[in-house]
């Protein structure tokens, strides 16, 4: 049986994360941000401009979100600290989002270098 953290190692193995420094770049650049946390956690604090759509409900609702329509756009998936992430972004590239990568350390690793 496979466990959750190797279903994230799997899912590491096939998509791209990024460094905070560098999501500090594609903010900057206008990109959009992806927070998949729970609702509790995105209120607690987020990063600026990141949409939300909690992981559970991912691949319900993202096609319905004005945001992110565009299958070209780049996105920067988020959550705590990158595990969630990688696998919502790893489920958005077989939904067919081309330009998806993942905030390696999550929100955490975002909070303590930015």
């Amino acid at each position: 049986m496979t466990t959750a953290a190797e279903l994230v190692q799997q899912a590491k193995q096939h998509i791209t994360e990024i460094s905070p420094d560098n999501a500090l770049q594609y903010q900057q650049a206008g990109h959009l941000f992806l927070d998949v946390r729970e609702a509790k956690e995105f209120e607690a604090g987020h990063i600026e401009g990141a949409h939300h759509i909690a992981r559970g409900v991912l691949e319900f609702s993202i096609a319905h979100h004005p945001h992110f329509q565009d299958k070209e756009a780049h996105i920067i998936v988020y959550c705590k600290s990158g595990a969630r992430s990688a696998l919502a972004a790893h489920t958005l590239t077989h939904m067919g989002y081309h330009q998806v990568v993942s905030l390696a350390g999550g929100y955490e690793g975002w909070a303590t270098t930015n």
